[in-house]
């Protein structure tokens, strides 16, 4: 299977692993983190799943993800425990075994020296043929260093404690930077029912440009927010200028 490649637009799923997201034994961050980074590099993001921790389900999520996105991120799973299955089910995923990787395992002997158990060694345990990524910065050898990403093909696989996945990630963040999404946005006084029709024409008639409407009734000055996103800023100005005047007196205002 190889990756989608798209260097204009590229996009991006995000696979959410663990029980304790599904029984809402704790508050999800990872997802709301990486969305907003994703959106301010270029790189639209167009799933985000959410699985257990079943070597299976992982498995099947990643491989279909990967065929059809140009990155997948995963967040949790990655630890010395039972149920830190994700590292097993991605090697699953594209036929490959799991082997110790000896730059993981002094790594984990440095860093944890006297507090580390055998257990903790699983973490070192990646699918074979898996890179180390550190990011622009690369590996320096010393107790700055960021601990590398693992990445397999085009999965990047991150851990599910958010201080630490935000760390991993910001040390690796660049190597994704793409050409700029550009957005703006039209309140309308009026409900979404009266203004459907232009939105329908504005759909049609810039067909490059991501259209959304947004109910907000707690607002005080507005009944719906529409965002236009492009890649194109002149083509995004030229619908906002389009609907705008198509929608007349509607329009509170723009941004």
């Amino acid at each position: 299977m190889s990756a989608p490649t798209n260097a204009a637009n590229p996009t991006a799923a995000i696979l959410l692993i663990g029980n304790e997201i599904l029984s809402g034994k704790v508050e999800e961050e990872n997802a709301r983190f990486l969305t907003r980074e994703l959106r301010a590099l270029g790189v639209a993001l167009r799933r985000i799943e959410v699985v257990p921790d079943v070597t299976d389900d992982i498995a099947d999520s990643v491989r279909a993800l990967a065929g059809r996105f140009d990155f997948v991120f995963t967040s949790g799973g990655v630890g010395p425990t039972h149920d830190d299955v994700t590292l097993h089910a991605v090697a699953a995923a594209f036929g490959m075994e799991v082997r110790r990787h000896p730059d993981l395992e002094a790594l984990l002997r440095a860093g944890y020296g006297d507090r580390l158990h055998e257990r903790d060694l699983r973490m070192a345990d990646i699918p074979a043929g898996a890179r180390l990524e550190y990011g622009p910065a690369g590996p320096r050898g010393d107790a700055r260093a960021p601990w590398p990403v693992i990445v397999v093909r085009n999965v990047w696989i991150l851990p599910g404690v958010p201080s630490i996945f935000r760390r991993k990630f910001e040390a690796v963040r660049e190597l994704f930077r793409a050409g700029p999404i550009h957005g703006r946005a039209l309140y309308s006084r009026e409900g979404e029912g009266q203004i459907a029709g232009a939105l329908d024409e504005a759909v049609a008639a810039f067909p490059d440009v991501e259209i959304g409407s947004y109910p907000h009734p707690e607002a005080r000055d507005y009944r719906v927010k529409i965002t236009l996103d492009g890649r194109d800023a002149a083509h995004v100005d030229g619908a906002l200028a389009w609907l705008a005047a198509r929608l007349g007196d509607a329009v509170v205002r723009t941004e």
